[in-house]
């Protein structure tokens, strides 16, 4: 206890250089991990064979399920009972009833838009397959009905071809929704250990760790960027939100650099503020991760239920291996 500090002073000085150098590096690691799915999928000039990709999906699903739990849930417990803190916050376990508010929230969001979407194409005479919610496989029926007559059959063409144009940019909404709620929560959780990483007295250590953290999750994210099967005029949304992913942590480390005399990780209103984000956080990514995701590509994926048993077992093992190396970082931060 006599270590205890729970007030405002800085945080640690030491390896100011270093600090400084590791905005850097750390951009180029996320970056990387982030933009190459991205641009590989997108180019021409990048062959990437298929079963790359497909390694680096499944792989990134288990890291984001990973992390979900050993570095969102897992330090949001440590900061939310810290003896910093009032014992008011020790009475309940706050940590996972905000992770719980959050899968609930993001649930209910994704219903509601989901339900209004559906709604929107039946309208239109479209059929919506339910499965394919997430993925972008939308089945695309015409109105039901007998053929068109001569004298209606221009009519029906283009109604046609306006149901189709709403199916396609509903269900290019709704990935971009889905999306969207991964790397929000994946942004809070990187802003934070930039803000860490720039005033934590073990600096060495987790700096190495959040170099192998970042590329890992930015290659989750990127292979899920990659995936997405957007109407060209919305190309520029994964580009966006690698980029958006890359410079995050950076971002979080030079706001840390500028506020270190100041900022206190074990202070109370630090541990507050980052024991609820990492919670909330850890929510989003565990609806994300385990329905999102793991549901969709495995339970609702026609290629994994009519699939070789060597192909699933490939798939898992790939996922296993994402989560268990994101799992293993967590023994240093």
């Amino acid at each position: 206890m006599s270590d205890l500090n729970c007030g405002s002073g800085g945080g640690a000085t030491t390896y100011p250089q270093l600090r400084i150098a590791s905005v850097f590096i750390i951009l180029i690691g996320s970056l990387s991990g982030a933009l190459f799915p991205v641009l590989a999928q997108r180019s021409s000039w990048l062959h990437v064979p298929k079963g790359v990709f497909d390694f680096a999906k499944y792989f990134g699903s288990g890291v984001i399920i990973a992390t979900a739990f050993i570095h969102l849930l897992s330090p949001a417990i440590s900061e939310l009972t810290s003896p910093c803190l009032s014992p008011a916050w020790q009475v309940y376990p706050y940590p996972l009833a905000l992770a719980l508010l959050s899968v609930f929230s993001i649930f209910i969001v994704e219903l509601v838009a989901f339900r209004w979407g559906t709604a929107k194409l039946a309208a239109l005479g479209v059929r919506h397959d339910a499965h394919g919610h997430g993925l972008g496989a939308h089945a695309a029926h015409g109105p039901e009905g007998g053929m068109p007559n001569d004298s209606n059959s221009e009519k029906s063409k283009e109604d046609l071809e306006s149901a189709h144009d709403h199916q396609v940019d509903l269900g290019a909404t709704g990935q971009v929704i889905g999306v969207f709620i991964l790397e929000f929560g994946v942004l809070l959780h990187s802003m934070l250990i930039g803000l860490t990483l720039a005033v934590d007295p073990d600096f060495i250590t987790l700096f190495v760790v959040i170099i192998f953290h970042q590329s890992f999750e930015g290659l989750g994210v990127g292979t899920r960027l990659a995936h997405l099967q957007l109407p060209p005029k919305y190309n520029y949304v994964a580009i966006c939100g690698a980029l958006l992913y890359g410079i995050t942590t950076p971002l979080g480390i030079a706001v840390g650099l500028g506020v270190q005399s100041t900022y206190n990780p074990n202070s109370t209103t630090a541990s507050i503020v980052s024991g609820v984000l990492d919670s909330l956080s850890a929510g989003i990514l565990l609806y994300t991760g385990l329905v999102e995701l793991l549901a969709h590509e495995f339970i609702f994926n026609k290629e994994m239920i009519n699939g070789s048993n060597s192909r699933v077992a490939y798939a898992l093992s790939c996922m296993l291996f994402g989560c268990g190396i994101m799992a293993l970082l967590g023994r240093w931060a």
